[in-house]
């Protein structure tokens, strides 16, 4: 019975049109503020939402009502959309 022929892969070779090296040298680090700013929102979120509960919902404001739930987690999730431009 006779052998089979043995198929051999060709070894991939990236297209030369495309070069990565010239993307990544184009990205300019973040700035030194854009961390600060992030950090920051956490913390003032974090706060407006303990002295919200510890306060029985008097304060921060207490016309807001349940908005202040919103203030809290607002900051938070602005905090995630600065970070995520975070180089």
């Amino acid at each position: 019975m006779p052998k089979s022929q043995v198929r051999k892969k060709k070894v991939y070779t990236p297209p030369t049109d495309i070069r990565p090296a010239a993307n990544a040298a184009s990205k300019k680090p973040s700035p030194i503020w854009l961390p600060f700013t992030a950090v920051s929102l956490i913390v003032i979120g974090i706060a407006w939402l303990v002295v919200y509960y510890l306060s029985e919902q008097q304060y921060p404001v207490e016309a807001w009502r349940y908005w202040n739930l919103a203030v809290g987690f607002g900051c938070m999730v602005a905090s995630l959309g600065i970070l995520a431009r975070w180089r």
